[in-house]
């Protein structure tokens, strides 16, 4: 992997912890020129592209829960590439664990509209901004769209449901760029993670019955580690997996095979 991105830029959204954290840094190991987006927490952005070189990685803040600020974010990832984006890592996301069928309606409302909003309007409109780069330069590129087994299999937290929904939706139209968009050179993979070790996996675990409980139903009887996600990334990002363009890649240590 080290220095097989070299000469590639790749943007990485969500960065400043859990799988977007290690995607960052295993695209900084692999040589590409990152730009890593981050949220609020800057500092956590920092710690996961610290390995990078003087010049490799440009840092950028936008709030996804804002059209506009998704927009200005990806004009100052253009500028900052100094060049062409090669790779658009669609990763940021939230998941609530409330916001279910037995809550109230208000609560409904609110949690679906800032998830649709964060995890499938925010990066449909990346992914719209850079196919059509692509296009109009007439060059390839690739999205990689990080997804989440619940997007297939439904989630055990019924808070989850409209964490599960968006997925489904990011998911469908990742692939529909994957579809309509080969023949320009243009490809897009969604990786489905399982029970990953991040933060957001122990809190959702503690409407389930907690990290003992889930872990028995795993058939490895171990959580993902994130530098797992990122390693995957590095492999799609190199081009060299042009036909599996489409594809749902699954992580889940054989918890869940279809």
């Amino acid at each position: 992997m080290m220095g097989s991105l070299i000469g590639k830029t790749v943007v990485a959204t969500g960065t400043s912890k859990g799988i977007g954290a290690a995607i960052a840094s295993a695209l900084v190991a692999a040589g590409a020129r990152v730009i890593a987006h981050y949220g609020a927490d800057r500092a956590g952005a920092e710690a996961a592209v610290a390995g990078a070189a003087p010049g490799q990685v440009a840092l950028l803040s936008a709030d996804f829960r804002d059209m506009g600020a998704v927009d200005r974010f990806w004009a100052e990832a253009r500028d900052a590439a100094e060049g062409s984006i090669d790779v658009l890592v669609n990763n940021a996301g939230i998941m609530y664990q409330t916001g279910g069928i037995s809550d109230p309606i208000e609560e409904w409302d609110a949690v679906w509209l800032e998830t649709m909003t964060v995890n499938v309007h925010a990066p449909a409109r990346l992914l719209r901004h850079a196919v059509g780069d692509w296009l109009s330069a007439d060059r390839p590129g690739a999205i990689i769209g990080i997804g989440s087994w619940v997007a297939t299999r439904g989630t055990s937290n019924p808070g989850a449901i409209a964490y599960a929904a968006s997925k489904a939706a990011i998911t469908a139209a990742t692939k529909t760029v994957a579809r309509n968009y080969a023949d320009r050179g243009i490809l897009a993979y969604v990786i489905a993670p399982g029970v990953v070790r991040t933060q957001m996996s122990v809190d959702s675990a503690a409407t389930v019955g907690g990290e003992a409980a889930v872990t028995a139903t795993l058939p490895m009887g171990e959580w993902i580690p994130p530098s797992d996600i990122g390693e995957i990334c590095v492999f799609l990002a190199e081009g060299r997996a042009r036909h599996l363009s489409g594809g749902t890649i699954d992580v889940n240590g054989a918890a869940y095979i279809r």
